[in-house]
């Protein structure tokens, strides 16, 4: 084990919970000294292979084997209930023709891109987003579910408005599930991968 400090924006947050079970919290709400670990799947299965998790609570606790797909699927949905509340404060659009017209008037914001949709349709609207982020580790299916609609390729979030803090909390939860599902393009936040935190104090598995 080494010690390094790190971010916190590529990190996960896990408390003891009353009955000694390691509980992800990726809201960082939950009382209890945090363990925080990097949002990658590999590093989080390698700590709850090694035990990690009880050493650095400092005690004996319980790990769920499928702790990493329960991190992805809270992370999911996350993204969605965000996504959700941005679409209610008029900040999100849907569908190809008002995501076109979100880029073209230069609006500052997010571009969301199915990740399952195809390749030519997310490739021109990239095109146009420039600089602007791209989130695509969402299905068509759960974007379709926060839009309320039955199928949703592209969408987009204002971040210049009065839900721009969304649109910022969006993105970070997209960045901490792509080291759960794979890459996405465009733009992503510092993901300081093989690392476990500890309260202050960092632990690297290595």
């Amino acid at each position: 084990m080494t010690r390094e400090s790190g971010p916190r924006g590529g990190l996960v947050r896990f408390v003891v919970g009353p009955d000694d079970e390691i509980v992800p919290d990726v809201d960082e709400r939950l009382p209890g000294r945090g363990i925080w670990v990097a949002a990658d799947r590999a590093v989080l299965e390698r700590a709850v292979e090694k035990r990690l998790f009880g050493r650095g609570a400092k005690q004996a606790v319980r790990v769920d084997p499928d702790l990493a797909d329960r991190v992805e699927a809270l992370l999911a949905r996350r993204c969605i209930e965000l996504l959700a509340l941005a679409r209610r404060a008029g900040s999100a659009v849907a569908g190809l023709a008002k995501v076109r017209q979100a880029l073209e008037t230069g609006r500052p914001g997010v571009l969301l891109e199915a990740a399952d949709g195809a390749e030519d349709g997310r490739a021109r609207l990239r095109a146009l987003a420039g600089d602007r982020p791209v989130v695509a580790t969402l299905t068509a299916a759960e974007l379709a579910g926060a839009f309320g609609r039955e199928h949703t390729v592209h969408g987009f979030v204002d971040s210049g408005g009065p839900g721009g803090g969304l649109a910022d909390r969006l993105r970070r939860n997209a960045d901490r599930l792509v080291g759960f599902r794979g890459p996405t393009p465009g733009p992503r936040l510092e993901n300081p991968a093989g690392t476990c935190i500890q309260g202050a104090g960092p632990l690297m598995d290595g």
